[in-house]
């Protein structure tokens, strides 16, 4: 089974002094990273999508400090490819699916739990593939938004931990 960690929106604008700071962000960040790494070391693929606003300002505007991702996560990328996004859901408009070619397991963490990582997880394009969104590597922008979200796409799709699929 190969494997893809799909890392969302790990953006300037979620953290101290961005636009919408969220619950731990930091905190995730650390942990998204030590995961980063472990996937690499397993031979797993990594893809990182950054969202990108239409419009001139505000959350994630274009050539924006804010919309940046974070250089943490840049450097335990090393090379990995960027999706571009405009809407919640990262296959929606994109070349994701292209990344995703040879792979049958998408690993998905980031920001927002309750939108683009739910958004990605639940969209019909992800039909094709086992999903399993690593909760313990996503935010919100409070610890509640972020338990139901949660609990909501478990409903529908796995939710697990870094430790049970070996990324910590």
């Amino acid at each position: 089974m190969s494997r893809t960690l799909l890392v969302i929106d790990i953006q300037n604008d979620y953290f101290t002094g961005g636009t919408l700071p969220l619950w731990q962000a930091e905190q995730t960040e650390a942990r998204i990273v030590d995961a980063m790494t472990k996937a690499r070391e397993a031979g797993d693929k990594i893809v990182l999508v950054q969202h990108i606003s239409n419009a001139k300002a505000g959350l994630f505007a274009p050539n924006s400090k804010g919309s940046e991702i974070r250089p943490a996560i840049l450097d335990a990328a090393s090379g990995a490819p960027v999706v571009v996004k405009h809407f919640a859901d990262a296959f929606q408009e994109t070349e994701l699916k292209d990344h995703l070619q040879d792979g049958d397991e998408l690993l998905i963490c980031g920001m927002m739990t309750q939108n683009c990582v739910a958004f990605t997880a639940l969209s019909r394009d992800a039909d094709p593939y086992r999903i399993r969104v690593i909760g313990d590597l996503c935010s919100a922008p409070l610890e509640v938004v972020h338990a139901i979200a949660l609990n909501a796409i478990g409903s529908k799709t796995d939710v697990v931990t870094a430790d049970e699929i070996g990324l910590n």
